[in-house]
């Protein structure tokens, strides 16, 4: 087992601090580490160093003074601050107001909760090993969401928690069942744990087998689904690497290969086809972090570019899928009639939708703060054609 400390570099002297370093104070000695997130979040202007005598209340109290503190203890124990922090920071009243003031005061009161136990901090030796008491085998876990690390390093430790449990989820995969079969989402790659939006693709009629796109693939499910119905062709396009890989291994695993194929590339590959399919993300407002981009879509840009440009890569009779929930609808962010001006002003209209409701626990559980909205949702695959 190593030291609790990361190793001990050289004193920077310019006068704006790296973004990318962590520096606190140790024994009178300033040391620094090279900062780590794989969500994007910025390197805390303020360490202090902490031990298994912190308190919850302390922990708490300091954190609310923006105030990160680096873990030189126990790992579990640590573990059980965060835990007991997490509850301190969720515990709050009702949210009252119009559904769209509930989404952003629970939006706010999630990224504060964010912010909060993103300060609890974890030094990381190189290999990676955690050198701290008790400390688990996180070098899979940390490979997959940081890549190499070959210097001392700090991290979150609510986000190495978080990679730890995508490393489980992508270990045993998610199952589908409309591909009878699962799927291993990598670190950052949005999967499908709600399936009613899969189960729409695998039952709307295929209007041509020779070619697909699927724009956006995430974890490449819709693809994969799509090659299982006996799509000759998919090209799942995405502009994050992390999940062009997924996709791509995905399709290995489940020995569509030869029909499916992942590529980079921003939106609509090459060429036209028959059928194009996009699932965006349902949420208009600002993601708070590289994670939330698969959920959330500032001004629903994805949305209204994919509508604005399907026609151009369309074959002539072919079709447009888009599968989106109406949740934004209900929460007052986007309406009805803004989806079917952008529907029209495209040169599209709609030859049929496909309706569904969530099945997931949140849209029947009365505490969730967004409750209604979730009551009333409903997921749909909408059939376009040009007009």
């Amino acid at each position: 087992m190593g030291s609790p400390t990361p190793a001990l570099k050289p004193e920077r002297t310019a006068a704006v601090a790296d973004p990318a370093v962590v520096t606190w104070a140790e024994a009178g000695v300033s040391r620094t580490a090279q900062w780590r997130s794989a969500n994007g979040r910025p390197a805390p202007t303020r360490v202090e160093v902490v031990t298994d005598s912190l308190t919850a209340d302390d922990a708490n109290r300091v954190a609310s003074q923006g105030i990160a503190m680096l873990w030189h203890g126990d790992f579990h124990n640590a573990r059980q601050i965060l835990n007991a922090l997490d509850r301190r920071v969720g515990a709050g009243k009702k949210i009252a107001g119009t559904p769209a003031e509930k989404f952003y005061r629970h939006r706010q009161s999630a990224s504060h909760r964010a912010r909060i136990l993103g300060l609890l901090l974890i030094p990381l030796d190189p290999g990676p090993v955690v050198p701290l008491r008790r400390a688990p085998d996180i070098r899979e876990a940390a490979a997959e969401a940081y890549g190499d690390i070959g210097e001392s390093s700090v991290v979150s430790l609510q986000e190495l928690v978080g990679a730890i449990g995508a490393h489980e989820w992508r270990r045993k995969g998610v199952y589908v069942d409309a591909l009878q079969d699962r799927i291993h989402p990598h670190y950052g790659t949005f999967f499908p744990t709600r399936s009613e939006y899969v189960d729409l693709v695998a039952a709307a009629p295929l209007p041509s087998d020779t070619l697909a796109f699927d724009v956006g693939t995430g974890t490449g499910v819709l693809a994969a689904v799509l090659a299982r119905r006996g799509v000759h062709r998919v090209v799942a396009t995405d502009n994050e690497p992390r999940a062009v890989a997924c996709a791509a291994e995905n399709f290995r695993n489940l020995g569509v290969e030869d029909r499916a194929e992942a590529v980079l590339t921003d939106m609509f590959p090459p060429g036209r086809a028959p059928l194009i399919v996009c699932n965006p993300p349902w949420i208009p407002a600002t993601p708070h972090s590289s994670l939330d981009n698969a959920v959330y879509d500032p001004g629903s840009r994805m949305l209204f570019r994919f509508l604005n440009e399907v026609p151009d890569h369309l074959e002539p009779g072919g079709e447009a899928w888009l599968v989106l929930s109406d949740l934004a609808e209900h929460l007052g962010l986007r309406t009805r009639d803004d989806l079917l001006a952008a529907i029209e002003a495209a040169g599209l209209k709609v030859a049929e939708r496909l309706d569904t409701k969530p099945t997931h626990p949140k849209a029947s559980d009365r505490d969730d703060p967004l409750f209604e909205a979730r009551a009333a949702e409903v997921t749909s695959l909408w059939r376009l054609v040009r007009r």
